[in-house]
């Protein structure tokens, strides 16, 4: 019997290393042979064949075009069974490629991490990007949406044109990783390390340091809290070259930490008090998500994907601007019931987002297409 083949494609090696390795893994397993298609040369875990493509994060660069032949001339030699597209551009790019392939029998899956026309969006983002995303629907055989808004929308605007429409809650979560218990000695050992001290309130916030996610909004707040026994550690790459470190200096503020990309977020999470995000834009949010896992409590302002896993007072609160974000943390700080209801709440409410479950909710698309 001929080995089943499967491509995934984002357009950088980051998202596929981030995201789905565990879908990788476990087509891995079940004797597939899966290929990796971006714009990268890092190994990849899981990856039988990695194939570079010139593709960029902007729709507006040329290397675009020759994208689409390099991708047209492997669809063309692998003759995959499947093919699961992320990223905006490394979906765009493959699913024009692949125009030709799915008359013999190649099937597409999109996941739409988060499409950029929504209820709210720039005027700009419709002209833009909701036609590609109508055009391309064509050549889609399953369209996976993460948050309750995109799927709605899809359902509405796409279905004419991509008759399976599914959403899965993320991409997600290893559970248990987040689910840690840290003494009280090991988390002052943590704190240390950060040159906190052990009675220091911890404010956490998980994401690349850029525009979208807003982290200027975090660093006006802490300027209104003034309090020095409040921190706000933020963890992520820096995308903006400097520009938060130098506004957080400018307001003399000591109290805001920025430790970079980190992979120790279950131990950062196990020492802070409240998970804050201040996005614009999201599919649904993997630190929020991460936060649930670990019993925290999450402050945040509200976005289409935020929305469908914040509860007010009950895992956290939608604040709707800057006095009522800071109110909101205050409540929190306040309450103690609250926050021990916040954590056993948390941890019944994420069992959805298990990657265990998600996984097995694509691959039973992947066997219906197959």
């Amino acid at each position: 019997m001929k080995t089943k083949k499967i491509l995934y494609v984002a357009t950088t090696d980051s998202h596929i290393k981030a995201f789905h390795i565990p879908y990788l893994k476990m087509m891995h397993e079940k004797g597939w042979e899966v290929h990796v298609a971006t714009n990268g040369n890092e190994k990849i875990p899981y990856c039988d064949k990695k194939h570079a493509i010139s593709m960029s994060r902007s729709p507006f660069k040329i290397n675009n075009a020759k994208a689409i032949r390099q991708m047209r001339k492997i669809v063309k030699e692998e003759k995959y069974d499947i093919i699961h597209c992320h990223t905006p551009i490394g979906s765009a790019i493959t699913r024009l490629a692949v125009k030709q392939s799915r008359k013999h029998g190649t099937k597409v899956v999109y996941t739409a991490h988060g499409f950029h026309f929504y209820k709210g969006a720039p005027i700009v983002n419709w002209l833009i990007f909701y036609p590609i995303e109508k055009y391309l629907a064509k050549y889609t055989d399953a369209l996976i949406t993460i948050n309750q808004d995109d799927f709605n929308l899809a359902k509405t605007k796409l279905s004419k044109r991509c008759k399976q429409i599914t959403y899965t809650p993320g991409v997600g979560i290893n559970t248990k990783k987040f689910a840690i218990i840290v003494s009280e000695e090991e988390k002052r050992k943590i704190k240390e390390e950060l040159s906190l001290k052990s009675t220091d309130i911890v404010l956490l916030c998980i994401a690349r340091l850029d525009k979208n996610k807003n982290q200027a909004f975090l660093i006006d707040v802490m300027n209104k809290i003034q309090n020095n026994d409040i921190h706000l550690l933020l963890a992520g790459p820096d995308e903006l070259g400097g520009y938060y470190q130098k506004l957080a200096e400018q307001k003399e503020l000591i109290n805001i930490h920025f430790l970079g990309e980190r992979n120790d977020v279950p131990k950062l999470l196990s020492i802070s008090d409240i998970l804050v995000t201040a996005s614009k834009r999201e599919g649904l949010p993997i630190n929020i998500v991460e936060a649930l896992a670990a019993g925290k409590p999450v402050v945040s302002l509200g976005c289409r994907g935020t929305n469908d896993l914040i509860k007010n007072g009950v895992n956290g609160y939608i604040a709707n601007d800057q006095s009522d974000f800071i109110g909101k943390i205050n409540t929190i700080l306040n309450d103690e019931k609250l926050r021990r209801k916040i954590k056993i709440n948390d941890k019944k409410e994420c069992k959805k987002y298990s990657i265990d479950k998600i996984t097995q909710q694509v691959y039973n698309i992947y066997d219906e297409l197959a």
